[in-house]
């Protein structure tokens, strides 16, 4: 019996859902998280009556036919972009980005990373780094002598120095954008990298074109929406039960049929 199968792809696909839905609860106070979705396709179709096959000598065709579905699976997790809140932090170090653009990360290996996560800090040389010490590029260091730190909408980096009047340009930060962000894989630590998928990253600054802007004493909040995901776990929850309750009634149906016997 073909339903037995088909509840039971059901129930995997709904168990999957209820994992991204989990995964995004999880991260709902995570700095710059973009929440995600599956996206389920049906599986083949069993031709039994197959539609526009000839149905009598004088040309007649079937006109919808008979097929019978096998069932569903879990095509693709969608990652969505949508700007998140910014929320004062009052931070000196804490930047995030309204509108388009990563912030460009250095990995210990030699590559770059990308992350909308602008809570930075500096490490024991004075250089702006992420949480975890890896250099925000282009690489920008902090003298020691400096009474106080300045970042405008555009990413310039200034540093108030002891005993000068005029504040000094320390560097810029940079941005990239993507053809395609929702190809960028997620690495975890608030990274992604570039996939064939993401395409080539376009490099640029803070409230160039096509970019957006720096806010100094900001970070973005992540763009869940928690009654939003509550209903999305209970809907889930509910198929996945009603998948349960075809294989019951499917056994139900066999154990009848073998009685006849």
């Amino acid at each position: 019996m073909r339903a037995l199968t088909i509840a039971a792809t059901g129930m995997l696909a709904q168990q999957t859902n209820v994992e991204v839905i989990s995964n995004n609860i999880a991260n709902l106070n995570t700095t710059a998280f973009k929440r995600s979705r599956v996206e389920f396709q049906d599986l083949l179709y069993q031709d039994q009556r197959r539609v526009g096959s000839a149905s009598s000598e004088a040309g007649t065709i079937v006109p919808s036919g008979l097929q019978v579905g096998l069932g569903v699976r879990a095509a693709a997790v969608y990652r969505l972009n949508q700007q998140g809140t910014l929320q004062l932090t009052e931070n000196t170090l804490d930047v995030g980005i309204r509108g388009e653009g990563f912030f460009n990360i250095q990995l210990p290996n030699g590559q770059t990373a990308y992350t909308r996560s602008g809570s930075f800090q500096l490490s024991p040389t004075g250089q702006i780094v992420t949480q975890d010490g890896f250099t925000v590029l282009p690489g920008i260091t902090v003298p020691q002598n400096t009474l106080d730190i300045s970042i405008n909408a555009a990413g310039q980096v200034y540093a108030k120095l002891d005993g000068v009047v005029a504040p000094q340009l320390l560097g810029q930060f940079t941005l990239s954008n993507f053809p395609n962000v929702a190809g960028l894989e997620s690495v975890g630590q608030n990274l992604m990298l570039q996939t064939p998928a993401s395409g080539a990253p376009v490099a640029g600054t803070a409230a160039a074109l096509g970019f957006g802007t720096i806010q100094q004493g900001f970070l973005e909040a992540s763009n869940i929406n928690a009654v939003a995901e509550i209903t999305n776990l209970i809907t889930a929850q509910h198929a996945y039960e009603l998948n349960s309750k075809v294989i019951s009634s499917a056994d139900d149906m066999m154990s009848t049929i073998n009685q006849l016997k």
